[in-house]
């Protein structure tokens, strides 16, 4: 039997949930690794939608766990039902939606609250010692959660390739310690049993991504 990795999605779009290709990069590569995908999003409204042409928020209302259900082909439960008991890992990618839906990161920064659900997910697994995988904005759940933790969201130096690089100082006020790596490259937190990339932190060709979140799947299926 293969390991069994909980994938946690925040919804369906990079602008309100989650990213659509890292979202699939991590179930393509837990494929390959041989390991079982169980795909999980909390029952909540999202904090907004947005018009992905405009870039836009709009009026509708959308629920997480419908919208991530696009992404996970209809195979997904409610996160209010994960037991990590039989569970070995998890992994949650990015996109905007871990800082709208999972968190309030979006809104207050540093200052951010984690909601409940992901929050109590997040501690078990670490509290077990089972690793977590993160990627582009994800790690600030881990650099809100647990302090002195080591992270990489890329690098932590604004530049045309490294737009969100403010992020970086952000989680070090958290004092957390980040490490500045390529888009190609992970972190390894080994204390915490962290894996983090950064996935679309980076302004990066799409096969970059793919492969630094590879190296993010086969670590912490490694590490499980």
């Amino acid at each position: 039997m293969g390991k069994r990795v909980a994938v946690v999605l925040a919804g369906c779009g990079v602008y309100d949930g989650s990213e659509i290709h890292e979202s699939s990069a991590v179930l393509v590569h837990l494929s390959r690794e041989g390991a079982q995908a169980e795909v999980y999003a909390p029952d909540v409204d999202q904090m907004h939608v947005v018009d992905h042409v405009r870039g836009q928020p709009t009026q509708e209302k959308r629920n997480v766990l419908v919208e991530s259900a696009r992404i996970a082909r209809g195979n997904i439960k409610d996160l209010a039902k994960l037991d990590v008991t039989g569970l070995d890992a998890l992994i949650i990618p990015g996109g905007f939606g871990v800082a709208k839906n999972l968190s309030t990161w979006a809104t207050q920064g540093k200052n951010c609250i984690i909601t409940k659900e992901v929050e109590a997910v997040l501690k078990a697994f670490h509290a077990a010692k089972k690793p977590i995988g993160l990627c582009c904005i994800s790690p600030v759940l881990a650099a809100k959660i647990f302090p002195g933790c080591e992270l990489t969201v890329g690098h932590d130096t604004e530049c045309e390739k490294w737009p969100y690089a403010k992020t970086a100082e952000t989680m070090k006020e958290l004092g957390c310690k980040h490490v500045n790596k390529h888009v190609t490259e992970i972190h390894v937190d080994v204390k915490n049993k962290l894996v983090t990339t950064s996935a679309f932190m980076c302004n990066a060709p799409i096969h970059e991504i793919y492969d630094g979140i590879g190296k993010m799947v086969k670590e912490v299926v490694r590490l499980a």
